[in-house]
């Protein structure tokens, strides 16, 4: 389809017929009553934005293969108190995207400034809408987004706000995430934001190569690590292996190398089928990659994880000096680009920038 030429004017009768984006609810299972907005590229990318759920990314394909891991919970209700020890878990549905934070990225713990579970609250918040724009062909516009606002705190205490646009455009397969958080209260709040992105088959298979280049430390130890090592292939996806069934996992903390622009680049690149995702970001913006691998059987996920610090929490953050502090009224605005490559020159490309 030839979007930027005029043979379309006169065959096109309604825009959904190219893309755009749709709302709607969902009538069943756990995510009854749950707002969830689809949208449409027009050229093959094609994702479902969970309203309800901070405006995460729940399905997202492209053409035939589908991109994310979603698990056998799948999209479910928030639950707004699922902030406490690792009750994160009972939510987690997967998804191409979901957002951890705003204040804690990292295990269940406790200390003096207070209790917190699992990655946080925002996940587990609704967005109020405050904008959609669909494209317009017959002006030659082909851009569309949606736009959000989720607030996380309580009277009295930290109060933060995150607003979300996710931005597309016609004939490009790309998606554009625009993020701010806001400190809307009146007392200095910490902030710790990871993008949990969670990819899954048939993109994610034996043989796909991990891409991401930087030192890194592996966040096991001692007998309890046996991928990210020197002298293992870690950057090649596995088939399912026994040591991961149940709560097996591993991850990596990556100081994530910068071009001369200070931009990072991330992703994934599947031979087989010739497809590639590709991640970028600003390194002053998420300085930090973590990649988590679960290779459990029938639970098959790689993630690849920008964010403001490793997910460590709040605690071990506070303590090395490196949590972020935010006075009222200060903001900080994170800006991702998820790209989807098919054709041989774009991929090598993508290989030169994002691997050693």
């Amino acid at each position: 389809m030839h979007i930027l030429d005029n043979s379309w004017v006169n065959k096109v009768s309604n825009i959904a017929q190219v893309g755009g984006i749709e709302t709607s609810v969902l009538d069943n299972g756990a995510g009854r009553g749950v707002r969830i907005a689809w949208i449409n590229t027009g050229c093959g990318v094609r994702f479902k934005v969970v309203l309800d759920r901070a405006m995460d990314i729940a399905e997202a394909s492209f053409n035939q293969y589908n991109l994310s891991w979603i698990s056998h919970l799948g999209v479910n209700s928030p639950q707004p108190f699922s902030d406490r020890d690792a009750d994160w878990l009972r939510t987690f549905g997967g998804g191409l995207l979901v957002t951890c934070g705003l204040t804690h990225v990292g295990g269940p713990e406790e200390d003096s400034y207070g209790k917190r579970g699992l990655h946080d609250q925002i996940s587990n918040t609704a967005a109020e809408i405050i904008q959609i724009k669909q494209p317009n062909l017959l002006d030659d516009d082909r851009e569309m987004f949606i736009t959000g606002i989720m607030k996380q705190g309580h009277p009295l205490g930290v109060q933060l706000q995150l607003k979300r646009t996710i931005r597309c455009y016609l004939g490009e397969p790309k998606i554009l995430i625009e993020d701010e958080v806001l400190n809307i209260g009146n007392v200095e709040a910490p902030h710790m934001l990871l993008y949990h992105f969670n990819l899954g088959w048939p993109l994610v298979d034996a043989g796909a190569q991990l891409l991401w280049k930087g030192d890194w430390e592996a966040r096991e130890k001692g007998d309890a690590n046996k991928i990210f090592k020197t002298d293992y292939p870690f950057k090649l996806c596995q088939e399912p292996i026994d040591e991961h069934r149940g709560n097996g996992e591993e991850a990596a903390f990556i100081n994530i190398e910068a071009d001369t622009h200070g931009d990072c680049a991330c992703g994934i690149y599947n031979e087989k089928i010739g497809l590639a995702l590709a991640l970028s970001f600003k390194k002053e913006q998420l300085p930090w990659l973590t990649n988590w691998q679960h290779w459990g059987s029938g639970e098959y996920v790689v993630g690849l994880e920008p964010g403001t610090n490793p997910p460590l929490g709040q605690k071990e953050t506070r303590a090395q000096g490196e949590l972020i502090l935010l006075k009222p009224q200060e903001r900080r605005t994170y800006n991702l680009t998820l790209d989807i490559l098919n054709d041989k020159e774009s991929i090598e490309k993508f290989i030169d920038r994002s691997d050693l």
